[in-house]
């Protein structure tokens, strides 16, 4: 006899519902995946829109900077150059080389019995480079001494090397490819731990942008100098676009090194700025995979970036431009447009009518004489409008900017191709054309790809440059990878870090990884709200500074001042003043409230926020427009403040402004500008603590609302 068992139909029934009710559970549960996924990554999106839009104001104060650079001048030091004046620490090219400055530092800066740091001892060993990972893992700082003598060391490795490095893997089994790092120290500690420290069996590349942003860029870029300096055949690094003294004004470098090195900052800015300018462009392995920063372009050409000499081109921000060089046309006469006495520029300074000069005719514009070789040369200042997005202007590459560059012998063509390779960013489409939202560089597509790569037999292309929420992406049928190293760049759990084993089989194999703090007893629920509230916080700060272009726009839907227009509307009105390219509509609910009907009650966008410390003398519309050019304000600042002591004359408070409003094509009286630096200068002893005046104008939240599912 058999035995078996009988199934009932109400058994088969229960068995029936218990499926249909997993296959709801699943399927409700990928939805909300799902929506929590598209949150993060429009969180993602809006970070990254902010973070470029920053980096397209940084590249069109480049010809400001010329502006400053060749014609500003104490008030009463008419004569004097602006070489001398502002940020001599980091613009000074007399840099010593002799062996003899090792010894110096050493008779010079000495060591004192409180210090509790590691020693270096040069030339360096493994032992050192050990005794630095300790160091920075407890938090400890390096001498000055020792930082110096390690430039110096730097330096002299560096200059040894070729434009574009050729590596091989036939006596490795992988070679790491690491990208930006922006002073995450923790993301770099774990890179070593999981995949190993540098050595001849374990070599590395690092693709640029070590610095800025981060806090701990010092000693990121001491740990990278030093393994160099010890494998200089198996350690290697490209430059990125924040390897540039001027970008590090602005995103926090320099004030890093004034705060930890304060009487030895201005040494070390000097001479890290000849480093920064040593640094090799690009990198190729078993003459297959180029690596390099940014991208390329249709221009890009490998033989010529090998040959120049790439020492000369200190900075992309003071751009070299001639009209012989290029067959773009200029775009109009210059606002200065022969410049010969200072004397006479500061004149011109001092009237109300020069910050209404851009506006005027070209035929009401004054021109000056240089003295000295009676050459003409060429200064554009252009207003930047508010409204217009950088693809409606001149972009940077078609200005006309002063001859008087980072060097005397750099060519047009030598600064263009530098950078294409440093600023470009990939696209889906084909083609070539420049990058609006950053400001420099190209998009090249995937038909640009295919052309370089056939041109020079290359397999592929691995870049970095770009945030990726897993720390990598593949485009371009393959061709090119781009891979980003700093993990939780914008905010914690925003994103991951990765980096690249590539074999000799030029396969490349991602690692990923994420430095988690408090990111691992969250939930995902948590973890992307963090990340979404930081960025809506970022982009209501944004809206805020331009309150007064918007509320205009609005207007213009809202004939009958109602106070309200379409969801459609308002996104059109936001998106024509911002140009951040993000999902309005999408948005909105998060930004603004609506009506019963569905409308946009637009004010509202503005509700959330106020400045922390309005001060009475300033009328509304400076008070908007400090809010709105901050970051552009603290680096010029940083310029006039060569010290780095947050200190400024009221005198060069003044003159640094009527420049700015050139730049900025803005009409504020000097009786208001006058005011305002009065205001600030609370102990009435002639100087402007300009780390409270950026605090006086800081945008704050009075409330967070809450995101909810």
């Amino acid at each position: 006899m058999g035995c078996g068992t009988s199934v009932t139909s109400s058994q088969v029934k229960k068995s029936e519902k218990a499926i249909k009710a997993a296959i709801l559970i699943q399927r409700w549960y990928r939805s909300y995946v799902a929506r929590l996924e598209m949150r993060r990554r429009y969180a993602l999106s809006i970070f990254q829109s902010i973070e470029y839009a920053e980096e397209q104001a940084q590249m069109q104060l480049s010809n400001f900077f010329t502006f400053m650079l060749d014609h500003f001048t104490q008030p009463n030091e008419p004569d004097s150059d602006m070489n001398s004046r502002f940020v001599s620490s980091t613009t000074d090219n007399s840099v010593p080389d002799s062996d003899e400055m090792m010894g110096e530092y050493e008779r010079t800066i000495e060591i004192p019995d409180s210090y509790y740091g590691p020693h270096l001892c040069f030339p360096l060993t493994v032992a050192d480079t050990n005794a630095l990972l300790q160091a920075f893992k407890y938090r400890q700082q390096l001498h000055a001494r020792y930082v110096l003598q390690l430039l110096h060391e730097t330096r002299k490795v560096l200059q040894q090397m070729p434009n574009i490095t050729h590596l091989s893997t036939s006596y490795v089994k992988e070679i790491t490819i690491c990208g930006d790092l922006h002073g995450k120290l923790d993301d770099l500690l774990l890179i070593f731990y999981k995949n190993g420290l540098p050595s001849e069996e374990n070599p590395y590349i690092f693709n640029g942008d070590f610095v800025d942003r981060g806090k701990n860029s010092v000693e990121i870029l001491i740990i990278l100098f030093a393994f160099l300096v010890v494998y200089p055949n198996h350690f290697h690094l490209n430059r990125g676009n924040h390897e540039d003294h001027i970008m590090n004004l602005r995103y926090g470098f320099t004030k890093e090194v004034m705060k930890k090195y304060r009487s030895y900052g201005k040494k070390i800015l000097r001479l890290l700025q000849d480093v920064y300018s040593w640094l090799p462009l690009a990198t190729i392995v078993d003459n297959k995979v180029l690596i390099l920063h940014g991208g390329i372009s249709d221009t890009t050409d490998l033989n010529f970036l090998n040959l120049f000499q790439r020492n000369k081109l200190k900075t992309l921000l003071r751009p070299l431009k001639s009209n012989t060089e290029t067959n773009h046309e200029p775009q109009g006469p210059s606002l200065i447009e022969e410049c010969s006495n200072l004397r006479e520029v500061k004149k011109c300074l001092s009237r109300q009518d020069i910050t209404k000069s851009s506006s005027s005719s070209s035929s009401e514009r004054k021109q000056y004489c240089r003295d000295g070789a009676g050459a003409k040369e060429h200064v554009n200042l252009p207003g930047r409008t508010h409204s217009s997005p950088l693809g409606e202007q001149q972009d940077l590459e078609s200005r006309v900017t002063t001859t008087a560059c980072t060097s005397p012998d750099l060519t047009t063509k030598e600064w263009k191709q530098v950078l294409d390779i440093l600023w470009s960013d990939p696209k889906h489409q084909n083609g070539c054309a420049p990058n609006k939202y950053r400001g420099g560089g190209c998009y090249f597509g995937p038909d640009v790809t295919a052309r370089l790569l056939k041109r020079y037999n290359l397999k592929m292309l691995i870049r970095s440059h770009e945030c990726k929420q897993e720390g990598y992406e593949i485009c371009h049928n393959g061709k090119v990878i781009t891979i980003f190293s700093a993990s939780n760049y914008y905010e914690e759990g925003s994103n991951r870090g990765a980096y690249i084993k590539l074999n000799p089989d030029l396969i490349p194999r991602f690692v990923q990884y994420q430095v988690n703090k408090g990111t691992r007893k969250k939930t995902i629920h948590q973890r992307v709200s963090t990340v979404e509230l930081s960025a809506l916080k970022s982009l209501r700060e944004k809206i805020y500074a331009h309150k007064s272009e918007l509320v205009a726009a609005f207007r213009k839907y809202d004939p009958n001042d109602t106070g309200k227009i379409s969801p459609s509307q308002w996104a059109s009105a936001v998106e024509s003043v911002l140009h951040l390219d993000l999902p309005w509509r999408t948005l909105r609910s998060r930004l603004v409230h609506l009506a019963q009907d569905g409308s946009v009650e637009y004010l509202s966008s503005f509700d959330a926020l106020e400045i922390e410390l309005p001060i009475k003398e300033v009328q509304p519309s400076l008070v908007e427009t400090l809010c709105r050019y901050k970051a552009d304000l603290e680096i010029i600042f940083n310029m006039i403040d060569k010290d780095h002591s947050g200190l400024i004359s009221i005198d060069e408070f003044r003159q640094t402004w009527k420049l700015f409003n050139l730049h900025l094509n803005i009409d504020v009286d000097d009786e208001s500008i006058d005011s305002l630096a009065r205001s600030i200068d609370f102990n009435k002893d002639g100087n402007i603590d300009f780390n409270e005046f950026l605090e006086a104008f800081h945008v704050v939240h009075k409330f967070e609302n809450k995101i909810s599912e």
